[in-house]
């Protein structure tokens, strides 16, 4: 079964067989699941093992009356019963489905709402309701008319969106042949005579933007070692629509466009800290998914080694930071639809997959995202992990057709030397074995990547024959050793330090994780070392 997260919940049995009490509960989270993405709640298996309970029976009829009173325990929620399953020791357990609502408020019979928040259900409370319509569709502040009607500077405007639309190769022919005003309202920058919200970001004057709620306004800080400001500036006078904004930034931000140099045979090759595609699609995700409803700056604070970029409202409802690489949820849809028409982002999803794929071939990690009700951050290192992976990239770009997926993963691969495929899929935020398969069948196909172990317990590395034919120096790590080899050197460390905890091995043999070197001394305890004590002070030595 799946691990616990956004769209699934477990639950004991208990839970049904414990009254009105397990019932309440069990309500609240079928609202807050209803007023997020819909998901499912597993009735039956117990959130600590992931498994049904040994030996538990449940008649169907059971089942479907739990969900008859819950029914009776919720306002605009769908609910669906399945049939009662068993898993490989006759255990028995159920899933009851919770469909979305897409277009209104789900409440538990007491009128309370509740919404989804990573794993938690929370409480919505009275200022935050206008924010739940926006996510639901209920309410667009995009579309909604401003009392602005169009005056020659709108029209002059108007006129340059328009011809940016007809130049642009992602539009459609029967779109290009509008005039403006048809053009103005296809995006939804006008309704009837008057301009919308999006019309004004887009097309009003400075003064019409400063009188809606909210404008985009900017701020960028550089800080040194000690966190002192060295630069500051700031976009608040709402002279610019989002493009212009976006524009101005890329082009007076200087300290994004440092860049390292590194050797690269008789030449050499330039590195930027933050590649500029990188920066460029973190600003239009800020630009494009920001919530219109609260009141704040988009942020862009520097630090010496790293970015934090920050935005107005939280991950949109049903988006966390550990499904942002494969959920794809439009807070504002029209805005995006014209930032892709105009060839600023991509309009299937967020563009994490881009942002990934840019960190792997230059050796970084991936961004870390902070998401509060109110608020999202993200920050990018700007560290190149090892330079050699960066020349290892390249070599395999040049000689090898990859998809972005492979790249991705293959990135991964060469930045930790070696790596278990839970981890692997952990860090590409994947449930199933299945889906790896995308990310990596093809790199092991053309030997790119060697696989030992099997199941949960593989772990992924390099191909040693391409690190030759690269002419790569990658550094040596024990991360690669072989259990064999690992185990040896284990004993040679019991034989020159007897009396040891496992934390003390590990701390001797360096890039190993500890896990590994706990697995392998569990499996020698009884024919080549034996242990004195027990739980945290149990130490080992040789036989």
């Amino acid at each position: 079964m799946n691990t616990e997260q956004q769209k699934i919940e477990y639950k004991s049995l208990q839970k049904i067989r414990t009254g009105e009490k397990g019932f309440k509960e069990l309500s609240t989270t079928c609202v807050a699941l209803a007023n997020a993405q819909g998901g499912q709640i597993m009735i039956g298996v117990e959130d600590k093992t992931k498994k049904p309970a040994p030996n538990q029976v449940i008649p169907q009829e059971e089942a479907n009356s739990a969900v008859t009173r819950l029914r009776g325990l919720c306002f605009n929620v769908g609910l669906a019963v399945g049939n009662v399953c068993e898993d490989e020791t006759g255990s028995q357990y159920f899933a009851i489905t919770v469909f979305p609502s897409l277009h209104s408020y789900a409440t538990t019979s007491d009128g309370k709402m509740y919404i989804r928040v990573a794993d938690k259900c929370e409480p919505v409370r009275s200022e935050d309701i206008q924010r739940v319509g926006e996510e639901k569709g209920a309410f667009q502040w995009e579309l909604v008319p401003t009392q602005f009607e169009l005056e020659d500077e709108n029209k002059t405007n108007l006129s340059k969106f328009a011809n940016d639309i007809r130049q642009s190769d992602r539009v459609k022919l029967h779109i290009k042949q509008l005039d403006d005003m048809e053009i103005g309202e296809q995006y939804h920058l006008l309704d009837g005579n008057k301009m919308t919200n999006l019309g004004v970001l887009w097309i009003g004057t400075a003064k019409q933007r400063s009188r809606i709620c909210y404008p985009i306004t900017v701020q960028y800080i550089v800080y040194d070692d000690l966190e002192n400001k060295t630069n500051k500036l700031e976009w608040r006078d709402n002279t610019r629509n989002p493009k212009e904004l976006l524009e101005d930034i890329m082009d007076k931000a200087v300290e994004l466009t440092y860049s390292y140099e590194m050797p690269n045979g008789l030449f050499r090759k330039t590195v930027r800290y933050y590649n500029e595609n990188l920066i460029r699609e973190l600003l239009v995700n800020s630009l494009a998914h920001s919530s219109r409803t609260i009141s704040n700056d988009i942020t862009i604070k520097v630090y010496p080694g790293y970015i934090c970029i920050s935005n107005p409202g939280g991950l949109p409802l049903g988006v966390t930071k550990d499904n942002i690489l494969h959920t794809k949820h439009r807070r504002n849809p029209n805005m995006i639809e014209i930032l892709t028409a105009l060839g600023l982002m991509e309009g299937e999803g967020s563009g994490y997959d881009l942002i990934y794929e840019l960190d792997a071939v230059e050796a970084k990690k991936q961004p870390e995202i902070e998401s509060t009700f109110n608020t999202v951050t993200v920050y990018q290192s700007a560290e190149i992990t090892d330079k050699e992976v960066v020349r290892l990239m390249d070599y395999v770009d040049h000689n090898y057709q990859l998809s972005q997926k492979n790249k991705i993963a293959f990135g991964i691969i060469a930045r930790e030397k070696r790596i278990a495929t839970t981890d692997l899929s952990k860090t590409l935020q994947l449930t199933a074995e299945e889906r790896l398969r995308s990310y990596v069948d093809n790199l092991d196909k053309n030997h790119l990547i060697t696989k030992s172990g099997a199941t949960k317990g593989a772990y992924y590395q390099v191909n040693p024959t391409l690190l030759t034919n690269a002419k790569s120096n990658i550094v040596t790590t024990l991360k690669t050793i072989e259990p064999y080899i690992l185990k040896a050197l284990i004993k040679e460390d019991l034989r020159r330090h007897p009396m040891s905890k496992i934390s003390e091995i590990a701390s001797r043999v360096p890039d190993v994780e500890i896990k590994e070197i706990r697995k392998l001394v569990y499996s020698m305890v009884g024919t080549e070392i034996a242990k004195k004590g027990a739980r945290v002070d149990c130490r080992y030595y040789l036989i």
